[in-house]
Parts: C-alpha cells; structure tokens; sequence
C-alpha cells in the first residue's frame, strides 16, 4: 500500500473501505456477464429452433400456387414441432393474426386471478372472462408481441427481452417464414425461465454481499483497534500528566508502531521529557537564584543591624561601603537573572537569518575601541575568513550579547593596558571566533565549570558584586541554541599560561 498517496494510517482506512466496495462491483460485474451470457445462449438457442421450425413449417404447410400462404393447418405441424416443456411458439399469417399457439395445442389453459365479480347486466363479459384494460401489463404485453410480429413480417429477425401478459420476463424470438421473397408468416418462439435464471443468479449474489459485509464490519474493527483505541489511550495518558502532575506520557507499545500514531506517540513523549526537563531546569534555577540572593541579604542584615551598634565613624563607614556593594550586588543579581529568566523566549520569539558575522563583530569591537580610554584594556578585530564573508545563521541581538558577554569577562581577567584579540576564520563548514586574553588563565579543573550558573572566582582586587557568574553561561546557552559549541583553554606561551582563549563555533550559513 505504500504506493498510495498520503499517510500510512490514511492508506489503511481508504484500502479497507475501498476492498468491501470492490467486492460488491466485482460480484455484480461477474453476475451480469453471466447473465448476460444465459440470455444470448437462450437467445441463440432459441432462433436455431425458429429458423429450423420456420424451414420445416416452409416445405410442408405451404399452399396455394402461383401466390403461396401457410395451410391453415399449420398448426399440426407447428404441434409436432414445439416443446411446450421449454418455450412457447406461436404462429401468426401474412397479416399478423394468430394461427396457432403451442399452450392451446397441449391443452395447456393460462391462468390468471380474475377480477372482482360485475353486477348483473354489466357489459364487457364474454363467455366469462374479462378483456384485459387498456393500460394494463396484459394489454403493454400484447401491444409489445404485436410489434414485434410486424417487425418480423418486414423480413427482419427480432430478438430480445420483453414482458409477457403474466408480468415475467422472457426471451423472444420472432422470425419470418419466407417463400422465396414472400413472407407467409411469422413463428414466434419464447422462453419465459428468465426471472429463474436471473433468481438464481441473485441468490449466487448473497456470498459476495455477505463478504462485503464481513470485510467492511472487519475493517470497521481494525480500524478502531488501531486509531480509537489508541487516541483514547493518548487521551487518558495526557490527561493524568495534567491532572495527576505526572512528568512524562509512557506507552512504550504504541511508540514502537511505524505509522502516524507511533509518531504522535513518540512526539508526546519527547514533548513531555523536554518539558520535564525545562521544570527541572527552572526548579534548579529557581534554587540558585534563591541561594545567590540569600547571600547578599544575608550581609546587608548582618550590617544593618551591626550599623545601630556602631559608634565608631571609621566602621560605620567601612559598613556603609559594604552595605553599598551588597546593593550593587543584588542589582547586578536582578539584572542578569532578569536577562537569563528572558532568553528563552526571546529565541523563540525572534526568527533566525543569514548574519554577516565577521560585520557584526566589527561593530562591537569598534563601540569598544570607541570608549576605550589611556590605560584600560583594548579589544582588537583579526579575520581570516577570505574574500566571502563569514555568514552564519541567527539573531543578531543574541549573538551580540555572546560576544559582549566573552570579551567582558576577557576585560576583567586582562591587567590594564594589554589587548584582547579576536579572530574570525571558516574552516570545514564552519566559522570559528576566537577571543584570547592575558589574564591569569582558567585552573585546569574549571575549564567546564566556569560555564555554569552563577560560577565566578575574580582575581583579587576586582570590584566585589560586578559580576554575576551567569555570563559564561548565558553565552554558552545562546550558542548551543544556534547550533554551535563554545570551550575555554589556557594560552601557553614558552611553557606557561599566559591567558585564557574562549573558542566559540557556529555553522556556516548554506548558499
């Protein structure tokens, strides 16, 4: 079924319905063939006797000479010709009116229901019987034999299908008997087992219909074993991760089929990990942000209520200057963790396109280089891209912050007066940005662990609360989101570290 168009699911539903439906047209196709072949056999049977019985009736019940005409006792002949057991014949003149009819020959009386009884004196009984009403199915019968007869009598062979005065159905043949060029009469033979035939044929039809029945009650079945089922099942599962606070949806026998369901499945199920995942992600954010707090307010209560105590100028100041750098530190605090709580929505929200990096870069290198003053650190553009610009795909405003967010902590581990270089260079489907430092150097056990939230160690005589310790992994969050990757190492020069090299890498943006 794979060659159907659309879905697996899809393709199962149209197969099923479509195979009970088939099995009906394919038994009808069948059975009319057949009955369509019963009625030309009868119907070739049929004009081999007539032409047999009209040569014979021909030779032997012609008279008259030089103008010939059917013996009026063609009807002896037309006795020991007919098989009343299997068709009627009749024999009709040179003006159509009956000869002689095989069902009077053998004595054989139609039968009919008569109607209700007139009233004495009523016109229209004959002998005891009524003629048939004008209208009625007699009458069409009748009037149908008659034109036949006349058609016959133009020296044309008729065949076919009509009714007869009982309602039935027969097979009627009519062909003309032919002196020479003249036509004498007609011999009309016909056989009234058609609706036989054709009951039988409806009786063959019950197996096929009870098939369809059987498929179509089957697949009605399947498909509710396959599709509702499992929907109710998805159903209730997602309901008691909403209801009973449940962290994942698991129905692992549905996650193993391979057709759309299987893919619901699967996809509910990542859905929920991932959301799993970012509850616990914010519950631990949550905690570190609560702990990073507790710290600075733990120090301005300590030196609040120290500070009534305090009469000594010299330390009252002292506690002012911390109680002022606890305040700065709780800003910061806010601010970051403010940046931090909005960044995700923040990729989500803004679409990504092609970004000429290495001009990105440049106009954050150049606000540094503007602003910088005697004395203070210097950021510093190198590119080795080439002569095709370093394209990447993104949002410019976060990207930004990844490199403000790099080379600021470059800044503050550099002593003043050095440089912070960064570098732009494709390599291998590629754009690699590498900024380098001379500060101190990372420990070699915290090349991972400066990366993660809240995690600062500053050289001494660094201002106490200019730094969060969520820079880093902001950065690090920013890029992973964009596709890329971001590590730190130490610089070694002549055997000793002589600074710190963040390296950050992001796909190349395709033509």
């Amino acid at each position: 079924m794979r060659w159907l168009p659309g879905t697996r699911l899809g393709r199962l539903i149209v197969s099923l319905n479509v195979l009970g439906l088939a099995v009906l047209i394919v038994g009808a196709l069948v059975l009319n063939e057949i009955r369509q072949g019963l009625v030309n056999a009868r119907i070739d049977s049929l004009t081999t006797q007539g032409e047999l019985m009209a040569a014979i009736i021909d030779q032997a019940a012609t008279v008259g000479d030089p103008t010939p005409a059917l013996d009026p006792n063609a009807g002896l002949t037309l006795e020991m010709l007919a098989n009343p057991k299997t068709q009627r014949a009749r024999l009709f003149d040179a003006q159509g009116q009956p000869m002689a009819d095989s069902e009077v020959v053998a004595d054989q009386v139609e039968q009919r229901t008569l109607p209700a009884a007139k009233p004495r004196g009523s016109r229209g009984v004959l002998l005891g019987l009524t003629q048939p009403a004008r209208g009625s199915p007699a009458m069409a019968a009748r009037a149908a034999l008659q034109a036949e007869v006349m058609k016959a009598l133009r020296g044309q062979h008729i065949a076919g299908l009509r009714r007869g005065e009982d309602g039935k159905r027969v097979v009627s043949v009519s062909i003309p008997i032919q002196h020479v060029r003249a036509v004498l009469g007609v011999l009309t033979l016909e056989a009234n087992d058609v609706d036989a035939i054709i009951g039988r044929e409806r009786m063959t039809l019950i197996p096929f219909i009870l098939i369809a029945i059987a498929v179509t009650l089957s697949s009605s079945v399947l498909l509710t074993q396959l599709i509702a089922q499992p929907v109710r099942r998805l159903a209730r599962a997602a309901d008691r991760v909403r209801l009973a606070g449940a962290r994942a949806i698991s129905l692992p026998d549905l996650a193993k089929r391979d057709d759309e369901l299987g893919d619901l499945t699967r996809s509910l199920e990542d859905m929920t990990q991932a959301l799993s995942e970012r509850m616990d992600a914010i519950e631990s954010f949550a905690a570190d942000v609560a702990h990073e707090i507790k710290n600075p307010l733990t120090s301005l209560r300590s030196a609040v209520e120290t500070l009534d105590i305090i009469t000594d100028p010299v330390a009252r100041e002292r506690l002012l200057g911390i109680l002022k750098n606890d305040v700065q530190r709780l800003d910061r605090l806010v601010t970051d963790i403010s940046n931090a709580s909005r960044l995700d929505a923040e990729l989500s929200r803004d679409a990504p396109k092609n970004i000429d990096l290495e001009r990105l870069v440049a106009d954050i290198v150049g606000t540094y280089q503007a602003a910088a003053k005697p004395g203070d650190v210097g950021v510093v553009l190198q590119t080795a891209t080439g002569v095709e610009p370093a394209m990447v795909v993104g949002r410019e405003g976060s990207l930004g912050q990844v490199f403000r967010n790099l080379i600021d902590n470059a800044r503050s581990f550099s002593p003043p007066g050095s440089e912070i270089v960064v570098v732009l260079q494709k390599s291998a489907g590629r754009v690699i940005a590498t900024i380098s430092d001379s500060g101190p150097g990372i420990p070699p056990e915290n090349l991972e662990t400066i990366f993660e939230r809240f995690y600062t160690s500053r050289p001494k005589g660094a201002a106490f609360g200019g730094n969060s310790g969520l820079g880093l992994s902001i950065a690090r969050q920013i890029v992973e989101a964009h596709g890329g990757s971001i590590r730190a190492q130490n610089r070694i020069v002549e055997g000793k570290v002589a600074g710190a090299i963040f390296q950050l890498f992001l796909p190349e943006a395709k033509a």
